[in-house]
């Protein structure tokens, strides 16, 4: 076990171990909330930072931290607050996440997890390893969102085209992405700490 580049930045004490928690899920979830938000037009469809985030906070904050943020922007998005892509606009709450995306934001927990528990073993120092930390917690949010999609709408329809080859180019851009920053950044901590 390594140290996560959270508890490189901010290392826990014992004493408000439980504050530093509530303050970085806080953060996550307004990260994550964000990203959603943010839509880049990209062919054959826009897509957003989402996936990409909730891998990135895996890394940076382990397995348990990550997941707990997780689970608490999908607790806002349950409870009605306008937290994911194209939300309030194409519904809120438990209606958004019953719908056709709602598989690949149950994807994320695993996801999270996923990153989460390779970047506590250091994965997040070599391009090489994030390449696989991301594309295995990709592959958790892609299982079950086009299990769910297919169940939803039916095996005979088209779901891959749907539901995965669509995002396959911007997912690799996302991943570049995270191959180059994650092993820059703990470059930079490192030398700082």
């Amino acid at each position: 076990m390594q140290a996560t580049l959270t508890q490189q930045l901010w290392p826990a004490k014992p004493q408000v171990q439980w504050l530093r928690a509530l303050v970085l899920m806080g953060v996550g979830s307004a990260l994550l909330t964000a990203s959603a938000k943010l839509s880049v037009p990209f062919y054959p469809v826009p897509f957003t930072f989402q996936t990409l985030m909730v891998l990135l906070l895996g890394m940076a904050y382990g397995w348990r931290l990550g997941l707990a943020t997780v689970a608490l922007y999908l607790a806002q998005g349950a409870m009605g607050l306008p937290v994911f892509s194209g939300s309030p606009e194409k519904g809120l709450g438990l209606a958004y996440l019953m719908g056709g995306t709602g598989g690949y934001l149950m994807g994320f927990l695993p996801a999270v997890a996923i990153a989460g528990w390779l970047g506590e073993r250091g994965w997040d120092r070599s391009s090489f390893k994030v390449a696989v930390a991301m594309l295995a917690g990709n592959l958790a949010i892609y299982v079950p969102g086009l299990m769910w999609l297919g169940a939803l709408l039916g095996w005979d329809q088209p779901i891959l085209a749907w539901g995965l080859l669509p995002f396959i180019l911007s997912d690799v851009l996302k991943i570049g992405l995270a191959v180059v920053a994650l092993p820059a950044a703990r470059r930079l901590v490192d030398r700082r700490v």
